[in-house]
């Protein structure tokens, strides 16, 4: 692993980054939002960190992955409270506050689409 600079990368995160909030903020529907946004922020993650880093894209995608299912396992501990969050809308929007295995399945989705980016 080599630390880079990629611009192309920095453009997807920041373009994906953009209809997250869309998404967030404008669509209020009941499979693009909640589907559709799970599936684009694993590519998100993956975009960002594959802006600075040289590496095996097949590993950082499943990183990935495994790093997005942990965060979905501890929604349903409601790791929001231990911090003090659950109070906090935006933080807890981003952090996310409930389990589904429908997001373990949208994370997957991400998954495939990043194994789709060459190294």
């Amino acid at each position: 692993m080599k630390l880079t600079f990629n611009h192309k990368f920095l453009i997807l995160f920041l373009v994906i980054l953009l209809a997250e909030i869309l998404i967030g903020k404008y669509l209020h529907d009941p499979f693009i939002r909640p589907f559709g946004g799970d599936v684009l922020v694993v590519v998100l993650i993956y975009a960002f960190l594959r802006t600075f880093l040289i590496t095996n894209n097949k590993k950082l995608a499943l990183g990935v992955l495994i790093f997005a299912c942990i965060i979905e396992f501890l929604q349903a501990l409601n790791y929001v409270s231990w911090f003090g969050l659950e109070n906090n809308k935006l933080m807890s929007i981003m952090m996310g506050t409930s389990f589904s295995y429908y997001d373990l399945l949208a994370y997957f989705g991400g998954y495939v689409i990043c194994l789709l980016f060459k190294d």
